[in-house]
Order: C-alpha cells, then structure tokens, then sequence
C-alpha cells in the first residue's frame, strides 16, 4: 500500500459513500475543503490557479477537487472491482450536482458552480468513463485507439475550463482538445516505464513494433537507439497537437 492510497483510504473514512453526510457540511465548509485539496497538491495546479482571473479561482478549485477525487478513486484503490464500485458512487454523486442531494463537499460545492455558469453534464461523465476503462484496458492496440481513450480522459478538462470562461466557440473547442490531447500524450511519453510498473502500456503496441523495440527491452529499461527513435516519434506527435492548438490563446478573454 502506498502512501497515496493510504492518504486516500483516510480521505474514504471520513468522505466516503459509507461515512460522508451532507448536511453536516455547509457550503462554505464545502468550497474551503476543495480549496484547500487545490493547493496542498504535489502538482502545478496550485501555481495555475493563482495566475487565473480572480472570479474563475473558486470554481476552478472545485473542478480540479473533482478531477482530484475521481483520479485518486482510479488510481489510489489497490483493488480494481473496488475502484469501479467507487467511481459508480463519484458518478452518483455527480448526479446529484445536477438535480438532486449531494452528500459530498466537493459534490456540494460542485452544484454550485453547475448552476452558476450552466455547465453540462456531459464533460465530466467522460471523465468517468475514462477512469472506469483505466480499471478494463491496460494496453492500447492502436494510435488511434489511444487518441479514442484521451477524447475521455484529456479533453473534457479542457472543454470544463472553456464553459467557465464563457467560451463556446467550435474552433477554441477543437483548439482545446489538441492541446489536451497533447498534454495527455507528454504525460504518457515521461511515465512509460512508471506506467509498465504498475501495468498499463500507453504506448501503442504497433509502434514499439514499429521501432523494433519489444516488450522485454521495455520491461528491463532498456535504453537503446530503438527505444529512442521511438519515443522521438511519439514526442513529435504530440508536439504537432500542440501546434495545432496554437490559435487558442488568442481566443480566450483577455488574452
């Protein structure tokens, strides 16, 4: 057991389907909790949240608490068919912040924001679904394949942020998707070894293949001239959704 499931199982104790109690928190109590999971994090999401516009801070920390707890229930839960139960309750609770009680702080704080900026449903139940075939499918076939799966576990965040500025436009869609797209894949080129530990291969199977790189090289860190052309190629895939993202700053209020 990890010292992240640990802290995960501690957070279920209190939080969790079989514990937690709306009522006994307001939605003051609500937002401070999700603010604090926002900025106590290992990641950069506390740094960002300091450079966005003062009005999209609080809601922000809200969707990033959100996205904290249905990762950690994907990822921290050391049994798959137990990550599943749990990611069916966060996706009942979720309900719930779109006509119902939550019994949740991030939940409860989450219907807020719903209603406050007219967020739609869909985005997070793509989340959702990506966690829960994290738990189904450990390897992906195909680029393709792979790209299918970062539509769900990727671009979603990206469409989230844009409903919070109050950007609708297609081309700032498309624009977003690519560039989350690209974040996922960079997030996948730098954990390839990390991810094969805890066995799940991001990595396309036809391109290892491809390179002449195979699963025993991968398995002992093998760092040769195939395994380098081969990361070279899915570095510049990435790097061309960045390109093909490039317009959307200027698409963005303020900006």
């Amino acid at each position: 057991m990890t010292v992240a499931t640990v802290g995960v199982e501690a957070e279920l104790a209190v939080w969790g389907p079989e514990a937690v109690s709306c009522p006994d928190c307001s939605l003051d109590e609500a937002h401070v909790y999700c603010r604090k999971l926002a900025r106590t994090h290992y990641e950069n999401f506390p740094l960002l949240l300091g450079l966005a516009p003062r009005r999209l801070r609080r809601p922000l920390a809200v969707v990033y608490a959100w996205c904290r707890w249905a990762d950690d229930l994907a990822d921290e839960i050391e049994s798959p068919e137990r990550s599943l139960e749990l990611l069916k309750w966060w996706r009942e609770e979720l309900a719930a912040c779109f006509g119902g009680t939550p019994r949740h702080p991030v939940s409860l704080a989450l219907q807020e924001v719903v209603n406050d900026f007219d967020l739609h449903r869909r985005p997070f139940d793509d989340l959702l679904d990506a966690f829960v075939q994290d738990q189904r499918l450990l390897e992906y076939q195909s680029y393709d394949q792979l790209l299918a799966y970062c539509r769900n576990s990727a671009n979603p965040v990206g469409r989230i942020v844009l409903a919070l500025s109050g950007v609708v436009d297609a081309q700032a869609v498309a624009c977003s998707d690519a560039i989350c797209t690209g974040l996922q894949l960079a997030n996948f080129w730098q954990d390839v070894r990390r991810d094969h530990q805890a066995g799940r291969v991001y990595l396309p199977r036809e391109d290892p293949q491809r390179f002449g790189y195979d699963d025993d090289s991968l398995a002992g860190r093998v760092t040769n001239d195939a395994f380098l052309d081969l990361m070279r190629f899915e570095v510049d895939r990435a790097r061309q959704l960045f390109g093909d993202g490039r317009s959307l700053p200027g698409m963005l209020p303020g900006v």
